[in-house]
């Protein structure tokens, strides 16, 4: 497994931008495949996004595509999440996760979060005028 840590949630207004940060430790992220989720107040753990482990294929939520982007530094062992335009049903826990690659069999694999060994811890994300 690989160590998580994520940063970057703060408040933030409506129409606002933020850019979460993951970094690893313990294991070079060049063989796992990463993928930000996100939990509000008495709901599930959703997928927001997530990055093929070479960095060519990236898959969102419907909800986000097109103002959210995720991206990977490998060199520097941390993935991103670039948020545009929030919204306030974007608050939430943002959790960054990584899994082996042959987790992943085909893309679909991507938005199941038991393909995923190892979990941050989150950093909060508020979207509030």
């Amino acid at each position: 497994q690989v160590q998580l840590v994520e940063s970057g949630g703060r408040l933030v207004q409506p129409g606002g931008s933020l850019r979460l940060s993951c970094a690893a430790s313990g294991r070079t992220l060049s063989s796992y495949g990463m993928g930000w989720f996100r939990q509000a107040p008495g709901k599930e753990r959703d997928f927001v996004a997530a990055i093929s482990w070479g960095g060519a294929t990236t898959y969102y939520t419907d909800s986000v595509r097109g103002r959210f982007t995720i991206s990977r530094d490998n060199a520097k062992n941390t993935v991103y999440l670039q948020m545009n335009s929030l919204k306030p049903e974007d608050t939430a826990v943002y959790y960054c996760a990584a899994g082996p690659r042959n987790a992943f069999r085909n893309g679909s694999y991507y938005y199941n979060s038991a393909s995923y060994d190892s979990w941050g811890q989150g950093t909060q994300v508020t979207v509030s005028s």
